[in-house]
């Protein structure tokens, strides 16, 4: 009872959500600015005021922020987060149901999107263990984009303090941390580029996080307003197969071929081969 009572005057926490307020107001009056990039922009959106401000509020980076907010007020937010965002996805629902023929339009491209991991996977793996010198942690760190299902497969085969847990922890830790802005800027620039149809950028936001493809697909719609009601339900209907067969696709092909294309990065294979010669 009395962990119960905790944890709701936690939530209730009058300072948190006074920064909340005061930050959200501060983001939106700078409101929308772009950098001019060759011939497309940088967009910024009030979201990443918002990450900025805030780590400067975080009593985690910041020493004098512990006078506005302690470290246990602040753990709060995290939880805080998935609630707000709920909404949001919410609405990704109601837009995905009058969007399903266009979406059936895109066919294969759809259905196959979750299979563009691997292709990061053929960049990241050879950049972290031949140019940064990772063993079995550049496995768990590229296999996936490290959400709460891949964490969980990880633990399950190798254990969170086993070499392949580390990594798909670290890569976690920084997708929370500045995963968000990171979506929300490279969809932006994306977008002005002309490079890609946006109904194609809308499918990639879809990456199984919630916070992620709303920074994503939000970005998106502000570049194309016509288009907003479309995108957002291309990226809402990505990120909803994602979260159905990204885990089938994590086990039975993603964390095999890491495995395997480890191996023939770091040599291991013909190693233990050699040690079992002699």
């Amino acid at each position: 009872m009395k962990t119960q009572s905790t944890a709701i005057g936690l939530l209730l926490n009058w300072r948190l959500h006074l920064i909340v307020i005061i930050v959200s107001v501060l983001s939106e009056w700078i409101g929308i600015q772009s950098i001019p990039v060759a011939n497309a922009k940088l967009l910024f959106l009030p979201l990443f005021y918002s990450f900025i401000l805030c780590l400067f509020v975080n009593p985690n980076i910041t020493k004098f922020s512990n006078k506005i907010i302690n470290k246990k007020n602040a753990s709060i937010a995290a939880p805080i987060i998935v609630i707000a965002i709920l909404p949001f996805i919410a609405k990704f629902g109601t837009l995905i149901g009058p969007a399903l023929p266009k979406i059936a339009q895109a066919g294969s491209a759809m259905v196959f999107q979750e299979l563009g991991n691997l292709g990061t996977m053929l960049i990241a793996m050879p950049i972290a263990v031949l140019v940064f010198k990772m063993r079995r942690e550049a496995i768990g760190a590229t296999y996936s984009i490290a959400r709460e299902p891949n964490i969980a497969l990880i633990s399950d085969r190798y254990g969170l303090k086993s070499s392949e847990g580390i990594g798909v922890m670290g890569v976690y830790v920084m997708g929370t941390m500045f995963g968000t802005i990171y979506f929300a800027i490279l969809a932006g620039f994306l977008a002005t580029t002309g490079w890609f149809d946006p109904r194609a950028l809308a499918m990639a936001c879809g990456v199984g996080s919630g916070s992620m493809t709303a920074a994503c697909s939000g970005s998106l719609a502000t570049a194309f307003p016509t288009m907003k009601d479309e995108l957002l339900a291309f990226a809402g209907a990505s990120n909803l197969l994602t979260n159905a067969t990204g885990l089938y696709v994590a086990i039975f092909i993603a964390l095999p071929f890491s495995e395997w294309f480890y191996k023939k990065l770091s040599g291991e294979a013909t190693s233990k081969m050699n040690k079992g010669a002699n």
